[in-house]
């Protein structure tokens, strides 16, 4: 290695797969120059990072695998998003992975990059045994309550699955008249791998649909706002009033 220059080692490293990592920290190690030396460095952070994923991973599928010790056969992830925006409907949704599902990323969906979102959003839909979205709009919300709208997304999210699961892991929530063992988990999304799957389903679906709401309704920053009371949003409503998507519920001292 000592006679390769330092572009053609990177070029190696830049090759390299995770499970060779250790092997060339160690040689180049034992390289004297400093930009060889900062290459290993910048390697062994790397590993680091890997390693600490891989630990999360682990440590993320805790509740399932507690679920699987107890005689589960078919556990289900559940969350939701939307529910404190001014505008546009909760999305929930369920999801149903294999055991020990390992998806590097997964986690609650607010802590995640939307570019890193969307990716996973397609992974999770190929890696799950089954997954249902349920929405409701802003009219139910404003109907029946935001907390009953919750429960209603997460009956519907059940109600799109294939089969039922036996068990279900829920962020912070009992879903009321759902006939199956449920677990609460306060930060289930960051806890519970199914949770952090499910929250990253409803968010980039949630999402679509307020950039589609957008296109309808300009002047309300929907894209970037995603319903939520920004300065900007608030100041389109008092120029121009609610659109039918606002929830009348959320905007009584506005109204």
């Amino acid at each position: 290695m000592k006679t390769k220059s330092v572009k053609e080692i990177k070029e190696i490293i830049d090759n390299l797969k995770p499970d060779q990592y250790l092997e060339y920290i160690d040689i180049l190690k034992d390289d004297e120059r400093k930009s060889v030396q900062k290459l290993a460095l910048s390697l062994a952070k790397k590993l680091d990072a890997i390693r600490k994923e891989e630990e999360r991973l682990e440590l993320i599928n805790t509740y399932e695998n507690d679920g699987y010790e107890k005689g589960y056969l078919y556990i289900g992830g559940v969350d939701e998003v939307g529910r404190g925006p001014l505008a546009g409907p909760v999305v929930a949704a369920v999801v149903v992975l294999p055991p020990n599902t390992k998806i590097e990323g997964i986690d609650d969906s607010k802590k995640i990059k939307e570019s890193k979102r969307e990716e996973l959003y397609e992974i999770i839909k190929e890696q799950a045994l089954d997954y249902g979205i349920g929405i409701v709009d802003n009219e139910e919300i404003d109907d029946y309550n935001i907390l009953n709208a919750t429960y209603m997304a997460m009956k519907k999210a059940l109600n799109a699955l294939k089969k039922q699961p036996d068990y279900l892991l829920v962020d912070a929530v009992t879903i009321p008249g759902v006939d199956i063992k449920q677990n609460p988990i306060i930060k289930g999304d960051s806890k519970s791998i199914s949770i952090g799957a499910a929250s990253i389903l409803a968010k980039v679906t949630r999402d679509r649909m307020m950039v589609q709401y957008d296109e309808i309704y300009p002047e309300y920053g929907f894209k970037s706002n995603k319903g939520y009371g920004t300065k900007e949003h608030y100041e389109a409503i008092e120029k121009l009033g609610i659109t039918p998507i606002h929830r009348k519920s959320f905007l009584k001292n506005v109204l």
